[in-house]
């Protein structure tokens, strides 16, 4: 990082004027409160007996054989079960994290935006923890295909706002809570779901998710050796980053990253920001954007409603440029095969966004085995459970 908030020439914080004093007290929160011993004993605290952390390690052996049948590319591939999380996915860490901030920074009132509706369901339960009053932005299409997760926010006591502006998505619920924030900054807080958006959000939202890189690192070592990989999807990056970080000063462990290549990298529905993005400010940072030519953003697609999204956090734009990970892609039907064979193979149902990275495992994998002269040991960040996308892999054939 060469200045505050960026990474890179990515990040920072380009926001309307009334935002600054916010996002500058948000800041100086991160850097006197969080680091504090009562904040992280409060907060492991939660972690453990609340959350259910530390989440364990799980070997995908019969997975691993249906995609390597004869153990050339793979000598061990192991699972990071955030799934097994309270709420189901990793977004938990984060939203706990930023609600116990938003606390000690006298708040009343907490915004949220979701896509896929885990973050939301996060932040409706931290704050019905924390006794806060918790509304979440989400688009109208999404709130249709995640139509469990809206039943859970409710039931938490948040209020779904829907959001009928745009494509109805992720992108578009970002900007109508963008709005809210500034019309209630003073008594509001924003809890952003993923290591996007203005500084200090991709640096904060990093640092409460590397915990999973940090256990997982500790859980590989104490079976007798980093993995050669590591693995994760990215759509706003909060998984991959969360577990990336703890491995990136690891020479000998790559980074790879799975992005939403939809329909096909060739078409116009897809996800891959990283991959065929261009340089562009988004929702407050500056990093890869799917724009047109004239630098408009464009509609981002994925069968997965939390990768659907046109930018990425800026941190995920430093390693590509910099080459220290690598980001692939995979297409909807790709994913939803994956999400079908590892519920067979392992009995765990996994959400769309992971299944992701379980379809990239493969060429991953062989790459990995050919430069290392053996089969590579593999650790894939299982990011969430499957329950809300039952109705889409169902749809698709997955309950066959």
């Amino acid at each position: 990082m060469l200045f505050a908030g960026y990474f890179g020439p990515f990040g920072g914080r380009f926001v309307a004027e009334t935002l600054v004093p916010a996002l500058e007290e948000l800041d100086r929160a991160r850097q006197e409160v969080l680091p504090t011993q009562a904040f992280q004993a409060e907060l492991h605290g939660l972690l453990q007996s609340y959350v259910g952390r530390p989440t364990p390690l799980t070997e995908a052996k019969r997975f691993a054989r249906r995609i390597d049948p004869d153990g050339e590319a793979i000598a061990e591939l192991l699972l990071k079960r955030e799934d097994l999380c309270h709420t189901g996915a990793h977004k938990i860490n984060n939203a706990l994290g930023q609600l116990l901030l938003a606390k000690a920074m006298g708040k009343t009132r907490i915004i949220a935006e979701t896509g896929a509706g885990q973050h939301g369901v996060a932040t409706a339960t931290a704050a019905a923890l924390l006794g806060l009053s918790c509304e979440v932005y989400q688009g109208a299409l999404d709130m249709e295909r995640q139509a469990p997760n809206v039943a859970r926010m409710r039931l938490l006591g948040a209020r779904v706002v829907p959001v009928a502006s745009g494509s109805r998505t992720l992108k578009d619920a970002m900007n109508e809570a963008l709005r809210d924030w500034v019309t209630n900054v003073r008594t509001t807080y924003y809890c952003v779901g993923s290591a996007a958006g203005p500084h200090p959000y991709p640096t904060l939202v990093a640092s409460l998710q590397r915990i999973i890189g940090d256990e997982a690192r500790a859980s590989c070592l104490d079976r007798g050796a980093l993995p050669d990989a590591v693995v994760a999807c990215v759509g706003g990056g909060s998984n991959a980053i969360g577990i990336f970080k703890a491995f990136e000063g690891d020479s000998s462990v790559s980074l790879y990253g799975v992005e939403a290549a939809g329909l096909g990298l060739e078409t116009d529905k897809h996800a891959a920001t990283l991959s065929r993005g261009r340089v562009g400010v988004l929702h407050g940072a500056k990093t890869y954007v799917l724009c047109d030519d004239a630098g408009q953003v464009i509609e981002a697609h994925s069968v997965s409603a939390g990768l659907d999204y046109p930018g990425v956090g800026p941190e995920h734009a430093r390693l590509r440029d910099t080459g220290r990970a690598t980001y692939v892609s995979a297409t909807d039907t790709e994913a939803l095969d994956a999400a079908r064979e590892v519920a067979r193979a392992e009995g765990i149902v996994i959400a769309l966004e992971t299944a992701h990275a379980f379809a990239a495992l493969g060429p991953i994998a062989r790459r990995e085995a050919e430069a290392r002269g053996r089969p590579a040991r593999i650790l894939v960040c299982l990011s969430g459970r499957g329950d809300k996308d039952l109705d889409t892999i169902t749809a698709y054939g997955g309950g066959k």
